[in-house]
C-alpha cells in the first residue's frame, strides 16, 4: 500500500505546488503590483522553494542540439538505433552527410548507463564531451512502471542479453564505456561473447567507478546490501506499480524509495544546498539559482527498477560476489572474464568515490589475466568524487581525455 499512499499523498500536494509556483512568480514578476511590497523576494523565494520540494519531477531531457568539430559547429539529431520493452539505443547523429561522416572516422561508442535510480540523462555530460570525437550511442532505460505486465520480467541476466544485443549492433567496431553499475553486467556479457568467440566482440571496453569486487574498500551501499537479509530486501522495498500507470500490477523497487536512500545518505549536504538556494533568490544570484535548479531536476528525476533486476543484483552482485568468485553462471554458461583477450580493458575510479570504493573497479585487471598488459590502463582520479568520474570539470578537463586517447590507441 506504500506505492499507492505515496501516489495519493502526490495527487494531495500536486495543487499546493501548483499554487505556491504561481505566487511566487506573483512576487517576482516585474509587472505585478507585489513584486514592488517590501520583502518581496523573500516571499517568492520561500514560495519557490516550497513548490520545488514538493513538485513531481519527470524524465529530463538530453538537451544536446549540437557539438563542435574542428571550431566548426555541428547539429546532434538524436535518434532511436533500437528499442526494447524495458530500453532504447539513443544514438546522437551528427547531421552530416554519410561522405563526410566516413571521412571523419570517428569511432563508435556505446555508453551504458546505469538502471540504478536515475534516468541515463544523468550522463548528459559524459555524451556531451564524447561528441566531438566520437559517434556515440547510449542505453537509456525505460522506467518499469511505463513497461506493461505482458511484456515480461527484467532479469540481471535480460540486461547481460541486451548488452550484448547492442554490442552485436554496433559491432565489431565498438568501444563501450560503462559507468558505475553496469561494469559489472558488461563485463559479464564481454566475457561470455568472449568465451564464445563471437566475432562481433568490442574493440575496448571502459570500466568507471562499478562494483566489480564490492568486497575492496566496502562503502555505505555495500554495507547495507550485506548487513540486510536477502528476505529483507523482498519483503521491505519491492511495491506493486498502482492502476493510473501502464505497468499496473508489475513488481518493482520504486523510484521514489531510492531517492529517499540517496538523500538519507547525505541529509547535511541537501538541507544545506535547499538553504542556499534561498539565499540565492533572496539575493538576486539567478546564476547559483539556476545551477540547483539544473542539478535537482535531474537528482529528483527517477525511475522505478524491476524487481527481478533489483533483487539479482542484491544477490549476485553485493551479496554472494559471484563474479570475483568465479561462481556466476547465465544460462548454465559460466561467466569467464579470463577468457577476454583481444579486449583492451580501461578502468577508472575517483579517489573520494563513496559509491563504488577504491580497488572495486580496478578488480577487473586481476579477472581479465588473458588480456596482455599493453592492452591495459588504469586511472584513479585525484580528488575525485563519484559523480565527478563522469561528470564536472574533472571529467572533462582530466578524464575524458584520458578515455578518449585510449579509445583511439585501440581502435
Amino acid at each position: 500500500m506504500l506505492y499507492q499512499f505515496h501516489e495519493l499523498n502526490r495527487a494531495f500536494l500536486t495543487p499546493l505546488t501548483q499554487w505556491a509556483e504561481a505566487t511566487s512568480k506573483m512576487f517576482a514578476s516585474p509587472v505585478s503590483p507585489l513584486a514592488h511590497t517590501p520583502y518581496a523576494q523573500r516571499i517568492s523565494a520561500g514560495y519557490e522553494l516550497l513548490f520545488r520540494l514538493g513538485k513531481n519531477y519527470e524524465k529530463p531531457e538530453f538537451e544536446i542540439t549540437s557539438t563542435e568539430i574542428a571550431k566548426q559547429s555541428v547539429n546532434i539529431l538524436q535518434g532511436n538505433a533500437l528499442i526494447k520493452p524495458f530500453c532504447k539505443l539513443v544514438h546522437f547523429k551528427k547531421d552530416l552527410s554519410d561522405k563526410e561522416l566516413t571521412k571523419l572516422k570517428q569511432p563508435k561508442v556505446l555508453l551504458v548507463a546505469p538502471l540504478s535510480g536515475h534516468h541515463a540523462t544523468l550522463l548528459r555530460d559524459t555524451v556531451r564531451s564524447l561528441l566531438p570525437e566520437h559517434d556515440v550511442y547510449i542505453t537509456d532505460w525505460i522506467d518499469a512502471r511505463l513497461v506493461p505486465l505482458s511484456e515480461g520480467a527484467f532479469h540481471l541476466n535480460d540486461y547481460i542479453f541486451y548488452v550484448q544485443e547492442f554490442i552485436r549492433l554496433l559491432g565489431p567496431d565498438v568501444h563501450v564505456i560503462a559507468v558505475c553499475q553496469p561494469t559489472v553486467p558488461v563485463l559479464a556479457a564481454i566475457s561470455l561473447m568472449a568465451s564464445a568467440n563471437d566475432p562481433k566482440l568490442p574493440k575496448s571496453m571502459t570500466m568507471m567507478g562499478g562494483p566489480i569486487d564490492p568486497r575492496k574498500s566496502p562503502t555505505q551501499v555495500n554495507n547495507l546490501a550485506t548487513e540486510k537479509k536477502f528476505s529483507w530486501f523482498e519483503n521491505t522495498v519491492i511495491y506493486n506499480v498502482p492502476a493510473n500507470y501502464p505497468g499496473y500490477g508489475r513488481k518493482v523497487y520504486p523510484g521514489f524509495l531510492q531517492h529517499t536512500g540517496f538523500v538519507a545518505m547525505n541529509p547535511d549536504h541537501h538541507a544545506q544546498s535547499h538553504w542556499d538556494f534561498y539565499q540565492h533568490l533572496v539575493k538576486g544570484d539567478d546564476e547559483s539559482a539556476e545551477q540547483h535548479r539544473k542539478f535537482y531536476d535531474e537528482y529528483n528525476a527517477v525511475l522505478d527498477m524491476p524487481c527481478e533486476y533489483y533483487l539479482d543484483t542484491i544477490k549476485t552482485v553485493f551479496q554472494e560476489f559471484r563474479l570475483p568468485a568465479g561462481t556466476w553462471e547465465v544460462d548454465g554458461h559460466l561467466v569467464r572474464p579470463h577468457d577476454i583477450k583481444t579486449v583492451a580493458l580501461f578502468t577508472v575510479e575517483g579517489e573520494l568515490d563513496d559509491i563504488s570504493g577504491p580497488g572495486q573497479t580496478q578488480a577487473a585487471h586481476d579477472l581479465c589475466s588473458g588480456i596482455p598488459s599493453n592492452m591495459k590502463q588504469d586511472f584513479v582520479a585525484p580528488g575525485c568524487g563519484h559523480y565527478g568520474i563522469f561528470s564536472g570539470r574533472r571529467w572533462r578537463e582530466i578524464i575524458c581525455p584520458k578515455v578518449g586517447a585510449f579509445i583511439k590507441e585501440h581502435s
